[in-house]
């Protein structure tokens, strides 16, 4: 016969029972001593951050991580599923930062101290360790928080290390560039993680340069760019190959750009189209750079045209400036051109020496553009 049951009764405080008995009874641990160490799965949890207490976005990720293993477990499946907390990056030295009244590299290193700043991170990543505990038992998901593991132990980073030899010993470890987010106040590159953590909405204000072709009197190919500063860095103007360029008659100058955006540019202005003619026609056309800054760049190959599948005529002038070390598409159609990566940026956001006229100022649009009319650009 069955039990006559309570009708008015608590799911949480039944959640609640239920955790207790697990532990009592030691139901997670029974159901790895019972399966053969010779039949593993091994599964790896991306550890959160100790920094900041669990929100939802932990709670369904954290739940979809017990689903798997106990899955496999019920294939027979022996799975010892360690926590882990990661104790590195920029939530624990922004944290450290704030309470410490410290903005960026500099500070840290002539104010602080690295090895003050490390061990004050230290001392700070683990802060929530206990309602992490109490959330995720919580949610009934089964883990060792006994045998965890922390990326700041040194076990931890001798075995990333260890990966990496073998990566390195069988040659799958090469030097080279990639685009990304960089932190100019903290100078260091960002994770996606860390810049989706919040956006911040600007006006830029965009400017349209104009490229004077070698050997072609008054002639000049216009470019339109919402990064004026990348202009220093420009080594290429990309057209697109089948897209329809017109040369027109403006003012006393002939201007090229794409024919669709002639009205949208010019508006009512007076102009004339002297002709009109595919992209690749522009191709392999070289052009005078707009800085003296790399003087040897088009023995190089560089200053000149070529074509690129990102162009389009829905803003601008249907022509991209290239500037190979800003920007992933930059950067790639840079590297095809067998092109060096140069960036006349640094990574605290202040352009390098060799750009003589900006050399130590911040990258701020409206700077720049206020210097480029002093200079007559």
């Amino acid at each position: 016969m069955f039990k006559p049951v309570n009708p008015k009764q608590s799911f949480p405080k039944l959640e609640e029972n239920l955790i207790k008995h697990w532990k009592k009874e030691g139901t997670f641990q029974k159901s790895i001593n019972k399966r053969s160490k010779t039949k593993e799965y091994v599964f790896y949890d991306g550890p959160p951050f100790a920094t900041g207490l669990p929100h939802y976005g932990h709670i369904l990720a954290g739940a979809l991580k017990d689903v798997t293993p106990r899955y496999w477990t019920m294939k027979g499946y022996r799975i010892e599923r360690k926590f882990g907390w990661d104790c590195h990056g920029l939530p624990v030295e922004y944290e450290v930062e704030k309470e410490l009244g410290l903005s960026g590299k500099k500070d840290i290193e002539e104010r602080y101290g690295v090895h003050k700043f490390c061990e004050k991170c230290r001392s700070i990543v683990l802060r929530y360790t206990k309602e992490w505990e109490e959330t995720v038992d919580r949610m009934g998901r089964w883990v060792d928080f006994k045998n965890d593991y922390k990326t700041m132990s040194p076990e931890y980073m001798e075995t990333i290390w260890w990966v990496f030899r073998q990566l390195w010993d069988k040659k799958l470890i090469y030097e080279g560039h990639k685009s990304m987010h960089i932190c100019p106040r903290c100078v260091t590159p960002l994770s996606n993680f860390e810049v989706t953590q919040g956006y911040k909405d600007i006006t830029d204000q965009s400017v349209t340069a104009k490229f004077k072709l070698d050997g072609e009197e008054n002639t000049y190919i216009l470019a339109w760019t919402t990064t004026p500063w990348t202009l220093p860095g420009n080594f290429f103007l990309a057209v697109g190959k089948n897209v329809e360029y017109a040369k027109v008659e403006f003012k006393g100058e002939k201007l090229i750009f794409a024919k669709e955006l002639v009205g949208k540019i010019l508006g009512n202005e007076e102009y004339k189209i002297i002709e009109t003619f595919k992209g690749s026609s522009l191709v392999g056309k070289t052009y005078e750079p707009l800085f003296p800054y790399y003087p040897n760049a088009k023995k190089e190959g560089g200053y000149k045209v070529v074509t690129a599948n990102f162009v389009s005529t829905e803003e601008g002038t249907g022509v991209v400036h290239v500037a190979g070390g800003f920007g992933e598409d930059d950067m790639l159609l840079t590297q095809s051109l067998k092109f060096p990566i140069i960036q006349h940026v640094g990574m605290d956001g202040r352009f390098k020496p060799e750009v003589k006229e900006f050399a130590g100022e911040e990258v701020a649009i409206h700077r720049f553009l206020t210097s480029l009319q002093h200079l007559g650009l």
